[in-house]
């Protein structure tokens, strides 16, 4: 008899996970294509220590038979590795969303938390891909298959030796709409949609902007009895563009008219991400103003800075009444010629930590009101014989809440 042919089984897209820590110490790995050797983190990790700053590795690196694709959270990198080409974004959003569940189960994503809730992770991880694909991301599913740790689960499972697995699939597992409920019910109907929108701009020695992007996400907390069928519509929505939605989210009709058509989970959840093009150049409604000098002959310079509070700005034009900036921080990286920098804060403008390793200072300002300035100064000490070079650009953080 002729020999049959065997059949062969499509390849995995993602063959091993790897959770690191800030030590480079592997907390937690999972494989789905076959053991993936360890010796593989070691590579990564002497590749992450070739870079003076974690943000700056690269998110894939190649080796000479696996694809290494990884992105940093809380300073925990999550790597996956893959032997065939992969979309990329796809890996590296489904690490994202690992991160998000973990911080959506735990609370805080950091080595104690992990450690603790190790058994949590793997059955996390074996829901959410199977045989090297995603599976279930859905927060709301995902809760529904397998409970969030609490001390009194905890102390049940002690005493009574339950698992915290749930024994039948989560309604609307196999609907149309998996991330919605089946028969959710609250006496009040309300759903709460917050904006959350972020300007990073770059702005020369004189206060003028040179470049400016403005992103923004939807956050929604939906409590609803049913199935109801929402309608979200923009007063400009010519000005929204790069936009990424919930999969709840009808993407053609939104292509078509402009509108943003969705059946919401229940609780907490991302609608949609987006980016702003404006319509006039925008300007932040804080400043800060630095002056810095140097004296090579005898080694020192001196630093002062000024943060306020703008008349008027663009991001709010139509706002009325008095604007509060909150969480104001300062970061001011110093060149490699200063060995030490003594700061002090003034007019109550919070504190100021320097890291003599790093040589960068953090200075936490806090509220700012209109009539409000903080100042930052100090003296610096330069290695002796350094060449100076030039100096990093200062990093201005601050949140405005509407």
């Amino acid at each position: 008899a002729a020999p049959r042919r065997r059949r062969a089984r499509p390849g995995a897209m993602i063959h091993s996970l790897f959770v690191i820590c800030s030590s480079g110490e592997v907390l937690i790995e999972r494989h789905w294509a076959g053991v993936t050797s360890r010796a593989v983190c070691d590579f990564f990790w002497e590749c992450v220590n070739q870079y003076s700053s974690r943000e700056e590795v690269p998110p894939i690196i190649t080796t000479a038979k696996y694809y290494l694709i990884s992105v940093l959270r809380d300073d925990i990198f999550f790597l996956v590795t893959t032997t065939g080409e992969v979309p990329p974004l796809l890996a590296i959003e489904f690490l994202h969303r690992v991160f998000d569940i973990f911080q959506e189960y735990f609370g805080t994503v950091e080595e104690t938390t992990l450690r603790e809730n190790f058994s949590t992770v793997y059955q996390l991880l074996e829901e959410m891909m199977d045989n090297g694909y995603p599976l279930t991301t859905e927060p709301n599913v995902l809760k529904a298959m397998i409970r969030p740790p609490t001390l009194m689960g905890k102390f049940a499972s002690m005493t009574t030796g339950r698992s915290n697995i749930s024994d039948v699939l989560p309604d609307g597992t196999i609907s149309s709409m998996p991330w919605r409920k089946v028969d959710v019910k609250y006496a009040q109907n309300e759903i709460y949609l917050d904006i959350v929108e972020e300007v990073d701009c770059i702005v020369d020695r004189n206060g003028q902007v040179v470049s400016c992007e403005v992103s923004g996400t939807i956050q929604a907390n939906s409590r609803l009895s049913g199935v109801p069928d929402l309608t979200l519509t923009f007063v400009d929505p010519e000005v929204i563009d790069d936009c990424s939605f919930h999969p709840c989210v009808r993407y053609n009709r939104y292509e078509r008219e402009r509108v943003v058509s969705f059946v919401p989970p229940d609780g907490v959840f991302e609608l949609m991400r987006y980016r702003v093009n404006p319509r006039q150049p925008v300007s932040a409604p804080i400043f800060c103003s630095p002056q810095l000098s140097f004296d090579h002959v005898h080694s020192q310079g001196s630093i002062a800075l000024t943060v306020g509070q703008r008349p008027s700005s663009l991001i709010f034009p139509s706002r009325r009444g008095t604007l509060v900036v909150e969480d104001v921080e300062v970061t001011v990286p110093f060149s490699r010629a200063v060995r030490t920098a003594n700061l002090t804060v003034g007019g109550g403008g919070g504190t100021c930590l320097y890291d003599e390793a790093a040589k960068v200072a953090r200075w936490t300002v806090g509220k700012l009101g209109r009539d409000k300035t903080a100042t930052l100064n100090g003296t610096i000490i330069l290695q002796a014989g350094a060449n100076q070079e030039e100096s990093p650009p200062i990093q201005l953080d601050w949140r405005v809440p509407m």
